[in-house]
């Protein structure tokens, strides 16, 4: 254990996509039977059960659906952080994710948002010289 609980402790089956954002590439998995995509990364299609699912490359696109700052953490290293912005992103390969988003920029439901990396974990800001999503 690390001590920190921001940083991911890879298995065997994470640490393709944990190595991927080390070098700040952001993968998901996509089902090859139905053809769905999903995230967080998991052995099987959370909609179909098959176990026919692959690594893809994400684009790195996203729009905010949700968020709350968050004022108060005693757990490290969080407090260092408060205030900082809990989120949830659609994807724009369709799945949603749970994140942070960092960085300047007014926060609306649907803001345009791209991902970055910190310490190899990603995080999202909002896209520079845009306005409210789609």
């Amino acid at each position: 254990m690390t001590g920190r609980l921001d940083l991911p402790e890879p298995d065997a089956f994470t640490r393709t996509y944990w190595d991927a954002a080390a070098e700040g590439r952001l993968l998901i998995r996509r089902c090859r039977a139905c053809g769905r995509a999903h995230h967080y990364p998991r052995e099987f299609c959370p909609r179909c059960w098959s176990e026919d699912v692959t690594w893809e490359a994400a684009s790195g696109r996203a729009t905010l659906y949700t968020w709350s700052v968050v004022h108060r953490n005693d757990l490290p290293p969080f407090a260092e952080r408060t205030p900082y912005v809990a989120a949830v992103v659609d994807l724009a390969e369709g799945p949603r994710m749970m994140t942070e988003v960092v960085g300047e920029g007014e926060l609306s439901a649907g803001a345009d948002l791209e991902v970055a990396f910190r310490e190899g974990v990603p995080v999202f800001r909002i896209t520079p010289g845009t306005g409210r999503g789609k």
